[in-house]
C-alpha cells in the first residue's frame, strides 16, 4: 500500500506526524522563541577573543591550577583501584582475611573504593570552589566587559 505523504526532504526527518502550530502562534525557531527568559542576551565574544584568551597567561594559570589537582589524583585513584583488583586477582588469602565477624579484606577496601569515590567528588568540588571558580569567573567578565 503506497502512502500519500511525501518522502522527507534529503537528510531531513518526517515532519508529517507533527501537529501544526494553532493559527497565530509563532513558528518554532521564530526569533521570539530563541530570547532567554530573563532578556536580550548581550554581545558574546568574537572566535579571536576566545583565541585571544585561550594564549593568555591568566587562562594559562587556570589550566595549570587545574591539571596539578586532578592528574595527579586521577593517577592515584587508578592505583588504587588497579591494587584492589590485583590484590583481589592474585592474593586472594589476604583479601579473605577476616577483619571482624564475616567482614574480610576484600569488603572493607571495596567500600573503601566507594567512600574514596565521594570523597574525591567532595574535596574537588571545595577546591573547584576556591581556586578554579574565582580564576574562570574572573576571564568570563573580562570577557564579557570586551565583547
Amino acid at each position: 500500500m503506497a502512502s500519500d505523504t511525501p518522502p522527507p526532504p534529503e537528510g531531513g526527518t518526517d515532519t508529517s506526524t507533527v501537529p501544526s502550530t494553532p493559527e497565530g502562534a509563532p513558528k518554532s525557531g521564530a526569533p521570539q522563541d530563541r530570547i532567554p527568559a530573563d532578556g536580550p542576551t548581550t554581545a558574546q565574544p568574537t572566535t579571536a577573543q576566545y583565541v585571544a584568551v585561550q594564549g593568555s597567561e591568566e587562562f594559562g594559570e587556570l589550566r595549570r591550577t587545574y591539571r596539578s589537582f586532578a592528574f595527579p589524583l586521577t593517577v592515584a585513584f587508578i592505583a588504587w583501584y588497579l591494587l584492589y583488583v590485583l590484590l583481589s586477582n592474585y592474593a586472594g588469602g589476604f583479601m579473605g582475611t577476616k577483619v571482624f565477624g564475616n567482614i574480610n579484606v576484600a569488603l572493607v577496601l571495596g567500600l573503601a573504593q566507594f567512600a574514596t569515590t565521594f570523597l574525591i567528588a567532595w574535596v574537588y568540588s571545595r577546591h573547584a570552589a576556591r581556586k578554579l571558580d574565582p580564576q574562570a569567573e574572573a576571564i568570563k567578565s573580562r570577557m564579557e566587559a570586551d565583547a
